[in-house]
């Protein structure tokens, strides 16, 4: 079984900042991609930030220049930092990764259960 747990998250007021970590735990080979999608009330689910076992990095246009994402491979852990955090990134926030698991037999995607980031003063 792989599990993704997520923490970080919370109540910050405009121009803050926040960080939010996701583990990755249990019967894992190896990692591929990983990174952050988040959804607000009414919206679809979107993808924030991503980055490759390489080191890649992808961004949504409305976060570049604010947020970091970045990993540690040797702890199977993605990071997201958030800066000049805006009303607009109140979101839940989840965690994704691609997982060879020998357990499973095979690459798979999990997702985290979700951190709540609210934005507001």
């Amino acid at each position: 079984q792989v599990q993704l747990v997520e923490s970080g998250g919370g109540l910050v007021q405009p121009g803050g900042s926040l960080r939010l970590s996701c583990a990755a735990s249990g019967s894992i080979f190896s990692i591929n991609a990983m990174g952050w999608y988040r959804q607000a009330p009414g919206k679809q689910r979107e993808l924030v930030a991503a980055i490759t076992s390489g080191g890649s990095t992808n961004y949504a246009d409305s976060v570049k220049g604010r947020f970091t994402i970045s990993r540690d491979n040797a702890k199977n852990t993605v990071y997201l930092e958030m800066n000049s955090l805006e009303p607009e990134d109140t979101a839940v926030y989840f965690c994704h990764a691609t997982i060879y698991s020998l357990l499973v037999g095979g690459r798979r995607d999990y997702w985290g259960q979700g951190t709540q980031v609210t934005v507001s003063s």
